[in-house]
This record gives structure tokens, sequence and C-alpha cells, in this order.
């Protein structure tokens, strides 16, 4: 049993590492679609989540073409494809998430709001913030450029330090990181999986030197930390849920949630990293 488990999440990875780098690096177009599905699945498997614990009651359909709309939104932006207008639909769909728990008669309206607000918030907007790391604007020449790099590199470092904590952890792991939420992440295992994230941001910067080794280094630990962290918020979220698993959609991985908890919040920190580089750059 624990060897066909083995092989099932050896082959489900595998195939998710070579969608998720292959729709990153073929083209902007593929980028676009996978990300949008990822968006979609991922907020419809927290509103489920949600729903089926009973803590409220979110529209799983609306608040997933949401998440989906704002993805293309902000790709629309990042490409100068469209302006600023482009977000006022998204805007139009907040407000009626808003205004219908006021005539929907639901025992919970202000949990409902929570949620639903929530699932933008910590699912959605991160996966739109891939746009801003992706699509270059070059004020200078008016043209905008595709720079898949800098996604893959912030999903290449948070599998290294998965991977690495996970091995590094196994063998010498004996004082626990947070034993409150994940009682089998210890610091040795944590600070394994840095030293393999942040050795590969050399490699990052020696075939890719549109930044600097210290920058490209300086983001590699920047998606450790807050990848550790959004790895841990889910966990805290699992856990008040009385859940194991997000979901089953990858065997013997769980749900979109479980594969993607680091980057949801490594992402936006990513980004922040890098605007405040350009502001001193």
């Amino acid at each position: 049993m624990v060897k066909g488990n083995l092989v099932q999440r050896t082959i489900t990875g595998v195939l998710f590492v070579i969608i998720l780098v292959g729709g990153i690096l073929y083209s902007p177009l593929s980028f676009g679609i996978l990300f949008t599905l990822i968006c979609a699945l991922s907020v419809h498997e927290f509103a489920h989540l949600i729903n089926k614990s009973g803590e409220a009651h979110i529209n799983s359909m609306i608040t997933s073409l949401g998440g989906a709309y704002l993805f293309l939104a902000l790709m629309g932006f990042c490409t100068s494809a469209a302006d600023a207008r482009i977000f006022l639909p998204y805007l139009a769909l907040l407000l009626y998430l808003m205004i219908t728990e006021l005539y929907l008669k639901r025992p919970n309206p202000v949990g409902n709001w929570a949620y639903t607000m929530l699932s933008q918030l910590y699912i959605a907007l991160p996966f739109a913030l891939l746009n801003i790391l992706a699509f270059h604007n070059n004020v200078a020449t008016s043209s905008v450029t595709y720079n898949p790099i800098l996604p893959l590199s912030i999903f290449v470092f948070i599998w290294l330090s998965d991977t690495g904590a996970y091995c590094v952890g196994s063998l010498f792991g004996k004082h626990r990181l947070f034993e409150r939420i994940s009682p089998k992440k210890s610091w040795e295992g944590s600070i394994g999986g840095a030293f393999f994230s942040i050795a590969s941001s050399f490699v990052f910067a020696h075939y890719f030197p549109f930044m600097s080794t210290v920058q490209w280094v300086g983001l590699a630990a920047i998606v450790v930390i807050f990848g550790t962290w959004g790895d841990l918020t889910e966990s805290l979220m699992k856990r008040h849920l009385g859940i194991k698993d997000s979901g089953n959609i990858l065997p013997g991985h769980g749900g979109m949630l479980d594969r993607f908890d680091s980057a949801l919040m490594a992402i936006p920190a990513a980004v922040v990293y890098l605007y405040i580089l350009t502001m001193f750059h």
C-alpha cells in the first residue's frame, strides 16, 4: 500500500512539474490559460471546504469566476492590452457578492462576507500577481516582454525548499519549527531547504543575469521565508476546519491549495521585494 502510494505520488508529482514548467515556459498564452485554471480551481476548492465545514456559505461558482477574471484582468493590464477599466467588472462582482447577502437570509452573513473576500485576497490575488512577475513593460520602447524565468523561479525555490526540508528534516530534524500548527516540521529541515533554494539562486544568477547574484539570493530567501509562512497558514486553516488535505484533485498530493499553499504568500512577497529593488535601482 505504501509502495503504491509512493508510486502514485511520484507520477502525480512529475506530471504536475512538467505541466507547470511547460505551461510557464511555452508561451504567454499557455501561462495565462494554466494559471487562470489553477486560480479558479483553487478558489473553488477553498469555497467547497468552507461550505462543507459549516463555518459559512459562499458562492463557489461566482467566487471561482471572480478569481479567474481577476487573473485575466491583471494579465490584460500588465500586457497593455487593456487599461484600468478592465477591473470594473471585478469590482461589480465584489459588490454583487456583498449585496446578495442582504436578500439570501442566511444565518451567518458576516462569515459569508469574510470568507468570500478571503477567497479573493488569499488565493485569487496572489495568482493574479504572477502577471507582474511575468510581464515587463519597457517604457522607453513602449513594448511588453514576457519573462517566464521570474515566475518559474518562485516555484523552483519553493520545490527545492520543500524537498530539501523534507530530506534534511527526516534525517536530522530534532527541534520543532511550529509544533502547535505543523508537528512534523523542524528547524533543521527548514534551514536545509533554505540552503538548497539559495544554492539554486546562484544557478539562476549565472544563466539569467538580468538580476545580480545578490538580488537572486535575496529573492530565494524571501520565497523560502514567506513560503514557509504560507505553508503554515494553510496548515492552520486545515487544523481549524478539521481536515487533512484540502482536496483530492492531485492523487497522493491532496488538493490545489496543498500544492500552492507556499506560493500564496511567496508570490506577493516576491512582488514587493522586486518593486523595492526597482525603487533603489
